[in-house]
């Protein structure tokens, strides 16, 4: 039975970057699970805070900020989704990532420990810190393996995952998630699969000349489902006990090639689609292979993938379907 100040009613969960793709399957997520615990969005600027939630505006990574957030909700959980996240944004504005992505999580678990000190703390890292390690097999990596970033979103939430494990040893009571791939409804074309199924959507509502425009598609990955992951997350915010510092990979284990989700996005289109590469969508330092090991939260806390390959394809494609039928 998991600790009555995480699951009861007197549990306050302080969700950052809860307005936003995973965020929102998060909260749907700890509603479903902790019906009776006190629900905090973390927003930005004139984001809306989900249903269910009371709405804190505050800048991580502004120290001051994220100061007065902690004292005000005092939580007995934290659980650190904000980030900047898609690549290209990364890429474009390295020194802001690190603002967002190392400091603005330092802000965040200093103020933990100076005003909520026995809070759980999830932080929610990616595999993508293991970079250049996947190279070295072709077997799935578990949470021993060299951290090795090969672009700026990585090595920013790498030097964030190694904080949070070091402020751990100093009393933050952190457990670090390693999310591999995921996607699912309401995801942004910044990320391959919605990419995908946003050009089908248009080209089924004749907005788009029935061509889609790929990048590589031979780069084996871990895809979930984002629902099972924040139900990872979920999960880690309301066990009991954790070692402090504690890591989890979340991850399917098996390898998927990108082109297994172009195939079923295009088996379910309701046009006849083309296909052709387009080398603007190529990612420099692109990795052939990224599979993990989460035999360590199978263990730990019970956790198995629900949602099928099949499912998360219709699902993510409908989402779009109804997004491009509602721009109109």
């Amino acid at each position: 039975m998991a600790d009555a100040k995480l699951t009861g009613a007197a549990a306050r969960i302080l969700v950052t970057g809860a307005a936003g793709f995973v965020g929102r399957h998060l909260v749907r997520s700890l509603k479903s699970a902790l019906p009776a615990a006190g629900l905090f969005a973390g927003l930005r600027g004139a984001e809306q805070a989900p249903d269910g939630t009371t709405g804190l505006r505050f800048d991580i990574a502004d120290a001051g900020g994220a100061d007065a957030a902690i004292r005000e909700v005092r939580p007995t959980c934290v659980v650190h989704l904000a980030a900047i996240a898609a690549l290209q944004e990364a890429r474009a504005d390295p020194s802001r990532t690190w603002r967002v992505n190392l400091d603005g999580t330092r802000h965040l678990a200093e103020a933990v420990m100076r005003h909520a000190p026995g809070a759980r703390f999830v932080f929610v890292g990616t595999s993508e810190v293991y970079g250049g390690t996947f190279r070295r097999g072709a077997e799935p990596l578990d949470e021993d393996a060299l951290l090795d970033p090969t672009n700026p979103y990585a090595a920013s939430k790498a030097a964030a995952d190694l904080l949070v494990g070091q402020m751990a040893r100093d009393g933050l009571g952190a457990v670090r998630m390693r999310p591999f791939n995921h996607t699912g409804p309401g995801q942004t074309e910044a990320f391959v699969v919605p990419a995908f199924a946003a050009q089908i959507a248009r080209i089924e509502a004749g907005l788009q000349e029935p061509t889609l425009r790929v990048g590589n598609l031979e780069a084996l990955r871990d895809f979930l489902d984002v629902r099972d992951v924040v139900a990872a997350y979920t999960a880690a915010a309301a066990a009991p006990e954790l070692p402090p510092g504690l890591i989890l990979n979340v991850a399917s284990g098996h390898p998927r090639p990108i082109r297994d989700a172009l195939d079923t996005l295009v088996a379910q289109a309701r046009v006849p689609i083309a296909v052709e590469p387009d080398p603007t969508r190529l990612r420099p330092n692109d990795t052939p292979f990224a599979v993990g090991d989460a035999a360590r939260l199978r263990e730990r806390l019970g956790w198995r993938p629900r949602f099928t390959w099949e499912q998360t394809i219709a699902d993510t494609l409908d989402s779009w379907r109804e997004r491009i039928r509602n721009s109109d």
